[in-house]
């Protein structure tokens, strides 16, 4: 069998939203599926990642991108005023007025050379995997032109917009969008394939053509080999990934500098607003905070090891966050070092930490909560009680990656 893996996000690029289609990729190969990987030349990516390097066993093949750079609007807008503010606005309203998202640019070279793909190579599947959700538009567009099944991987909501600053019509443009896209992924796509039940439910409330199944994101346990962890002076607890929309660091830190801890070191990885940089200064926290820009993935595997937790912070974001599990809880997983979840009490990620043991939960905004959490686990640190290798074997299995892209593999064997 041979399938055409379409992607916005691929080596070199970095980011969380690389891993999901680079090990698919990597070990749909080992399945006896030929994987072929279509991606951007050059999307001008928010991060790049040199050391990420594609698989060996998977066909790499580029489509010019002629779209807008990834932005942080927030970031482009500070300290900016008058004539210099106006024009900074104006470009970012431009993004805005592209639909569904700002990379449906890639759509218009994409599409033919995914056609092309699909007829030289003999390819017999497509897969598309989003966000960005326009690229359930060249998988609609390519199936309609060369009648090669579809599977639409989502890895979001598709209905939600989490994003409400602007004006109301803009909006209300924005869903409509939104909502044809979801019905174009109901009528069109063979297989819908969703990273948590609310996500499928969201596909299922279209009334679907084709089957919907839940595969979430898995972990990587064989990215921590060799990774080791060495008990440090100090309580190091470590964030990593980037800080957008919604969500802030600014319950955690306020719990941390109310805390009365002074041998604690928050270690955030990745990108730190100037805004959070310069509330975060009010707070007096010294060598409590280290800011470090953003890391190979590699080195930021090393750091989530080699600390005594890891920090996962998710707001709830209109709700977004209770029925979306970060992607990062799965690499915190594998790393194995306990958990501080700050994230939705009553949502997935918080229900994974709960059934594997992985750390202590509670609610992102609960800054009382939050500084228990912090000095419980501080406590056992001293104590040396913290759990290390917490997960069962039997866990590991169907946590890793390798039994999810099995169980994609058998969706697609099952769609010949």
């Amino acid at each position: 069998m041979k399938v055409l893996l379409v992607t916005m996000y691929f080596p070199p690029a970095g980011g969380g939203g690389v891993q999901r289609p680079l090990k698919l990729a990597t070990h749909l190969p080992a399945l006896g599926i030929e994987t072929h990987v279509l991606a951007p030349d050059d999307p001008k990516w928010l991060h790049r990642d040199d050391e990420l390097r594609p698989p060996t066993q998977a066909f790499v093949h580029r489509a010019r991108y002629l779209g807008p750079k990834a932005r942080l609007p927030s970031e482009e807008l500070r300290g900016l005023s008058g004539i210099d503010l106006a024009i900074a606005q104006a470009r970012l309203a431009g993004r805005r007025l592209l639909l569904p998202d700002a990379s449906v640019t890639w759509a218009p070279t994409a599409i033919p050379a995914a056609i092309r793909l699909v007829r030289s190579e003999g390819i017999d599947a497509i897969i598309t995997t989003s966000p960005p959700l326009s690229m359930n538009l060249i998988g609609a567009a390519v199936k309609r032109w060369t009648g090669v099944p579809w599977v639409a991987d989502q890895r979001d909501s598709l209905v939600q917009n989490a994003d409400r600053r602007f004006e109301r019509k803009s909006v209300q443009a924005k869903e409509k969008a939104l909502e044809r896209v979801v019905r174009l992924v109901a009528k069109r796509a063979d297989a819908v394939v969703a990273v948590s039940d609310s996500i499928a439910d969201e596909v299922r409330s279209f009334e679907p053509e084709g089957v919907v199944r839940v595969i979430p994101n898995g972990s990587d346990f064989d990215d921590f080999a060799g990774l080791e962890y060495r008990p440090g002076e100090r309580f190091r607890i470590t964030h990593t990934g980037s800080f957008f929309g919604q969500r802030n660091p600014r319950a955690f830190l306020s719990a941390l500098a109310s805390s009365g801890l002074v041998d604690v070191t928050a270690r955030f990885v990745g990108d730190f607003r100037s805004v959070d940089r310069e509330w975060v200064q009010e707070l007096g926290l010294g060598d409590r905070l280290e800011l470090i820009d953003y890391l190979p993935h590699q080195r930021a595997l090393e750091l989530q090891r080699d600390s005594e937790a890891n920090l996962l912070l998710l707001p709830d974001a209109a709700g977004r966050g209770r029925v979306v599990p970060s992607g990062k809880i799965f690499e915190y997983l594998a790393a194995e070092r306990p958990i501080l979840a700050a994230v939705p009490t009553d949502g997935a990620a918080a229900k994974l930490v709960r059934e594997t043991g992985a750390g202590v939960v509670v609610a992102p905004e609960d800054e009382k909560g939050i500084r228990e959490a912090l000095l419980g686990l501080h406590a056992r640190w001293k104590a040396g009680r913290l759990q290390e290798g917490y997960l069962s074997e039997e866990q590991r299995k169907s946590l890793s990656r390798q039994a999810r892209v099995e169980e994609l593999a058998e969706l697609l064997w099952s769609l010949e």
